[in-house]
This record gives C-alpha cells, structure tokens and sequence, in this order.
C-alpha cells in the first residue's frame, strides 16, 4: 500500500489521473472513499490525490491521543504534498476536511492556488460553542464504546437523514464504511481535534486578508454550518458562496452532479484568471481604513496578474476533457 510520512505517522493515500493537483481531504464520518465521485469526474482532467487522515485505517492508527491534533491535521496536508512532490495544489475539503482545509491557506498560502471549502462550520457559531464542546464529548465517549451504534444514530441526524430519501444506496454505504472505523481513532479525533480546534469566527481578522480564490459550499438544511459560511462569504475577500438547496452536510454525496458543476466552474474561472475580478466596489474597498467598512462593502478583492499567471502557468499540464 502506498503511504507517505507526516511527522512519524504514515497516511494511505491513492492518486487517479494527470494533469495539475487536487488535494482531496475528507470530512469526520467517512474516508477518502467519499471522494469517488469527485475522482472519477476529476481525474479525467486533473491529478486527484485523496489520503485518509490519521486514525483512519490504513493509515496509522495511534493509541497515543497526543498523535492527533487539528493543527497535526493542517501539516498533514503539506507532508502529502512534500511527500508526493506536489509544490502547489488545488484542496478541496468536506467537514473537518474543509477546516483543514481553510486553516492550510492561512498557514501554507503559497502551496494553495484555490480552496473549496464544503461543509465547513460544525462548532464555529458563538451561541453553539457551548453545546458544541458537550456534544463531542459525548460523540467521542460514543465511538469508544460502539462505532456500530454511533454510526446509526450519526446517519439519522437532522443533517445526515437527507442523504437517505435521496440515495439510500449511498446512505447505507455511508453507515457501512463508518461502522469500519477505529473506535479509539474516532474517538481520539473528536477529542483531539473537533473539540480543541478555534471557532472559525475567532479567526475572521486574518481571513480577511486571505487573497487565495476559495469557493464556500453549503447545504440550506445544514443549519450547524450556515451562519458560519456567511460570515466567511463577507470576510474571505475572495471567496463565493453556493448555496444548494434542500441539502444537508454530506453534499458531495447528496448532489455530486451540481457539485461537481459548481466545483469546474469554479476551478476553470480560477485558471482563467476570471474569479471575482473588476468589481466596481473593489478600489473603494482596498482604499477604506476602517474594517467595519471593509466589511460591509461585501465586495471582493480582484486575483492579481501575479497569482492568475501562477496558477494558468502550473495547469499548462492538465490533460483536456
């Protein structure tokens, strides 16, 4: 089996296609095997690259709850990377993945050419922090116990339930690739890095002056992620924001055909050097010193030459449809 080494730890990945690079990173209930779709769409025109995150078999799966970490998880995106020799990259993340994944462009801006960040915001809203942290670690005590009955109860939540009137098929599949996981590295995640990790709103300073094109996905019916996705829409300076309708969290799997629509176009105005360029509010934006200003112009900060010839230049490669 293929692995590369973060820190010590080795994470399975799997790569499908050529072209230039997606990075693939998965959400808490599930593994890279979430990503088939995608890969099967993308690769035909991309270098796809999905790895299970630690605690997920085949990769190490550590007793030790000091080897996991939600800043462990945003290194582990560069050690695939280092390891694959991949100097910059699409990432594309679902969950806890997008966390990671938005957290990487702060930490790692140029290693990223552009984000989509899915589902991001379990946690992150001020008035849910409290029930937030209970909740974890109730969830984490679960999995210690039984992957099997938490699975379940997981599938049925408010957010999850959609995926099953949509496709049941895939909703069984969901349970079943679940149920496989490690108790213990389940448990260690959550405690580890859902539970520890900052509210996305606590770092909405330095995601304003983010510059990386980010395209923000959420389902209207996941209501944990919401508010927080707005917040993201107006502070990230060059982000977009699609809503899909009548959809809960595991998006890429209730809709993969509008989500994969939504991702190439995003990826291909990004590649042309056309994503959220020449808005009219852009120079009055950039001039205003006061950040509450900033804020409410809603407007977005063009991608500069420098950047757009950057990422055309690195995708000459990218076999064509």
């Amino acid at each position: 089996m293929p692995y590369v080494d973060a820190s010590g730890t080795r994470l399975y990945f799997e790569e499908h296609g050529d072209g230039y690079p997606i990075i693939f990173i998965h959400e808490l209930g599930s593994d890279l095997r979430q990503w088939e779709d995608q890969v099967r769409y993308f690769s035909r025109a991309y270098r796809c690259v999905t790895y299970n995150a630690r605690g997920y078999s085949p990769s190490d799966v550590s007793e030790d709850p000091a080897a996991y970490g939600w800043e462990l998880s945003i290194h582990d995106i560069a050690a695939v990377m280092q390891g694959l020799s991949i100097d910059c990259a699409h990432v594309i993340g679902l969950s806890m993945g997008a966390y990671a994944a938005l957290q990487f462009g702060l930490r790692y801006p140029g290693k990223v050419s552009a984000i989509v960040s899915a589902a991001a915001g379990s946690g992150s809203q001020p008035t849910h922090r409290g029930s937030w942290l209970r909740e974890t670690s109730i969830l984490a005590r679960g999995f210690e116990r039984s992957t099997e009955s938490m699975a379940e109860r997981i599938a049925n939540s408010s957010t999850r339930i959609q995926l099953k009137y949509k496709d049941p098929k895939r909703w069984l599949e969901f349970i079943s690739q679940l149920r496989e996981h490690s108790g213990r590295g389940l448990s260690n995640t959550i405690s580890r890095c859902q539970a520890l990790r900052p509210s996305l709103h606590d770092l909405r300073d330095r995601f304003a002056s983010m510059m990386v094109p980010v395209l923000l996905v959420v389902g209207d019916e996941d209501s944990h992620c919401l508010e927080t996705n707005l917040m993201l829409k107006s502070t990230l300076p060059n982000a977009g924001l699609w809503i899909s309708p009548n959809t809960g969290h595991s998006i890429n799997l209730e809709e993969p055909a509008a989500f994969n629509f939504q991702v190439e176009s995003f990826l291909n105005a990004v590649e042309r050097g056309s994503w959220r360029r020449g808005y009219p509010t852009n120079e009055y934006r950039a001039r205003s010193k006061d950040p509450e200003l900033r804020l409410l112009t809603n407007s977005s900060i063009e991608l500069g030459e420098e950047t757009a010839d950057k990422v055309i230049r690195l995708h000459q490669e990218r076999s064509p449809l």
